[in-house]
């Protein structure tokens, strides 16, 4: 996992760190560096994929642009990365590594780089969800969920254990619903559609929420899991009652063993701009990352490290305490 990314004049994140839980919640108003946070994971899995300067030593490849440090958690805490971009770019584009000398440390960078492969981004588009897929992009969830009737048509061909607990959790958070079906449509696409009073409706005629609801279930059921999931908009679309069962489901990804898996965990960073869903992390401060707009730029707050929240938490809820600007990470009062 990713224990701690470091900014320096990269966008709004003049200077700012922020310290990586298996789980984060991202909060804060737009423009404040979460959706900065997310594309800069992104780029280190780009990156990591590409040819890289190697250095000894860390030292600045473009002095005065700005740059992206990460340092991850044990076995790797030796190896540390630096995303670097030309004064004037904002595309970080060379990669440099620090790990230790000789083929033990050349070995540790090599495995590294193939975890950080496996970072993946989402942010649901409920219209592209609900389109036909190609039955050949059904190995793995694209970014937007597009490929969501492929997916799990593909489940159903050969994975079907995960299609049936799929089913069986999307009946029990969606009880209108009798199931799920995979209609062909013109040969080579498959086509999502859900059983309603016995009668069969297209993906098409499913709310947003429904569909959300279904793309986070497919990602968090799924057999083989990314290795860091970054998911921005947790609560889109979604009715306050339900996010508990979005937390809990982003939660089976970050906590295996609590729910009677056998993998590795997943590191999960997302967003929100509920308080609702915030609330459900009262007891979890340290799963909370606020982000602070203060001017033009931004910085990183862990929920856990404010010595008055203790205090402020025995007065009113947690989602109201951000709600009302008291914990910061509100947009400026005009």
């Amino acid at each position: 996992m990713i224990a701690r990314v470091q900014f320096s004049n990269f966008k709004a994140l003049r200077s700012s760190s922020v310290r990586l839980e298996p789980f984060n919640l991202l909060i804060g108003p737009n423009g404040s560096g979460k959706t900065s946070l997310i594309e800069a994971l992104l780029r280190l899995r780009t990156l990591a994929g590409q040819p890289s300067a190697q250095t000894p030593e860390l030292r600045e490849p473009l002095a005065g642009g700005p740059r992206i440090e990460f340092t991850f958690t044990p076995p790797y805490e030796a190896v540390r990365v630096q995303a670097a971009c030309a004064q004037d770019n904002l595309a970080c584009d060379t990669l440099v590594i620090a790990h230790p000398p000789g083929p033990e440390g050349a070995g540790q960078w090599e495995q590294l780089r193939e975890r950080l492969g496996s970072i993946r981004g989402f942010l649901f588009d409920h219209s592209a969800m609900a389109q036909p897929a190609k039955r050949s992009e059904g190995r793995e969830l694209a970014a937007n969920g597009g490929n969501l009737a492929a997916v799990l048509h593909h489940w159903q061909l050969s994975q079907p254990a995960a299609l049936q607990r799929l089913m069986a959790e999307f009946r029990r958070l969606m009880p209108e619903f009798d199931g799920l079906e995979f209609h062909e449509v013109g040969g080579d696409r498959v086509e999502l559609h859900a059983r309603l009073n016995g009668q069969s409706i297209t993906a098409e005629s499913l709310s947003q929420g429904t569909l959300h609801v279904l793309a986070i279930l497919t990602l968090s059921l799924a057999p083989n899991p990314p290795g860091i999931v970054c998911l921005e908009e947790a609560d889109r679309g979604v009715h306050p009652r339900m996010l508990r069962e979005i937390r809990d489901a982003l939660y089976r990804l970050s906590y295996p063993a609590d729910c009677g898996e056998i993998r590795a965990p997943v590191q999960v960073i997302t967003t929100t701009h509920s308080p609702y869903l915030l609330d459900l992390f009262k007891d979890h401060p340290e799963e909370v990352v606020l982000a602070n707009k203060i001017g033009r730029g931004a910085t990183f707050e862990r929920l856990s490290d404010r010595t008055d929240l203790r205090e402020l938490l025995g007065e009113s809820s947690l989602g109201d305490l951000w709600y009302s600007g008291i914990l910061g990470g509100t947009p400026d009062e005009a």
